[in-house]
């Protein structure tokens, strides 16, 4: 495996009431990351040629990376509950892997053949229930889920029937087109259309979005929910990245009806949203290949606060310090 220089910088900028940040590097390698967790105060990655690790937020020295097979798989799902964290390879065949928290001892534990296989997004709602989304299979939803915390996971191919649009799919971006606030689970589509799966009482509902749509590369990248009414849903279109057009869009009532927020007046694509913990959904950081922005009035006006580029998912530790994750790269921000 070669791997880069490994190098940190810090990069002080300000926004809003100058409002400080710094920008610390914690990791370079020859890697796209697409999906992150933080656990026992280490960011864990998995992405590219097979490749799982972690690097300590205190210390990033304390590094460890191993491949998951001897494959070169692309890995843009992570999730984990209690003992185990899991990932699954995008494309056919889609290996789930099981990775032991304690000793990172891996094994396959499913492995789905169907040719239309294409995992976007992994998530636990509880240590033991677990949902992996794949592209649709003939138009009908395709997931895996797990109520054994892992274990065992078993098909649901169009059994709750959610009928997608022709060329409606889903982005494997950053792990984060799905969301979950208890019992409810939120699932973002995009291609030729932008919508919004709700599953709540077992029972599944899809509504329309006023989202920009149409082209394969349009659509809903990321969503987040602050409680079980205000989310928001920020995307674009990765072909035309500065376009700004009906991009991000918030929710009030719990994902039925959606309103477009500054249209025109922000940085342009974004694969992930995350509301800053403990401010109430009142401020939210969005990554995109070109920019990281910020908004502190709920997701209606935006202000880009960094150029970094090659950014593709991000998580807040706590309040005042982000994680982000893009190519070759994983970087924190820590908030003054």
């Amino acid at each position: 495996m070669k791997k880069l220089i490994l190098f940190s910088f810090t990069i002080i900028s300000s926004f809003l009431f100058s409002q400080k940040f710094t920008i610390d590097t914690l990791l370079t390698d020859k890697i796209s990351i697409r999906a992150i967790q933080l656990y026992d105060g280490k960011v864990w990655y998995a992405g590219t040629d097979s490749k799982f690790g972690y690097v300590n937020l205190k210390n990033k020295s304390d590094k460890k990376q191993i491949k998951l097979s001897d494959k070169k798989l692309q890995f843009r799902t992570l999730a984990q509950n209690n003992k185990y964290f899991y990932a699954i390879n995008i494309e056919s065949p889609a290996y789930f892997f099981q990775i032991d928290k304690q000793n990172l001892h891996s094994k396959i534990v499913k492995v789905d053949t169907v040719k239309s296989a294409f995992y976007d997004a992994l998530i636990f709602n509880n240590n033991n229930r677990g949902l992996a989304i794949s592209d649709p299979n003939n138009n009908l939803n395709s997931f895996a889920y797990t109520k054994s915390g892992g274990e065992n996971w078993r098909k649901d191919d169009g059994v709750k029937k959610l009928d997608y649009y022709d060329g409606e799919a889903h982005f494997a971006a950053s792990n984060t087109n799905i969301a979950f606030q208890d019992k409810t689970i939120w699932i973002a589509t995009g291609g030729t259309k932008a919508r919004i799966f709700k599953l709540s009482n077992y029972n599944w509902q899809a509504f329309e979005t006023p989202f920009t749509q149409g082209r394969s590369s349009q659509g809903i990248y990321s969503i987040d929910f602050y409680d079980k009414n205000f989310g928001i849903a920020v995307g674009g279109d990765y072909t035309k990245q500065s376009d700004n057009i009906n991009n991000i869009a918030t929710t009030n009532d719990g994902g039925k009806t959606w309103q477009i927020q500054a249209s025109g007046q922000n940085a342009g694509y974004m694969t992930c949203v995350k509301f800053r913990p403990k401010t109430k959904g009142k401020e939210i950081v969005a990554v995109g290949d070109q920019h990281i922005s910020f908004s502190s009035d709920y997701g209606k006006s935006w202000t880009k606060i960094s150029d970094e580029k090659n950014l593709y998912a991000c998580e807040w530790l706590d309040k005042n310090t982000l994680i982000l994750t893009g190519k070759d790269k994983i970087i924190k921000l820590n908030f003054q």
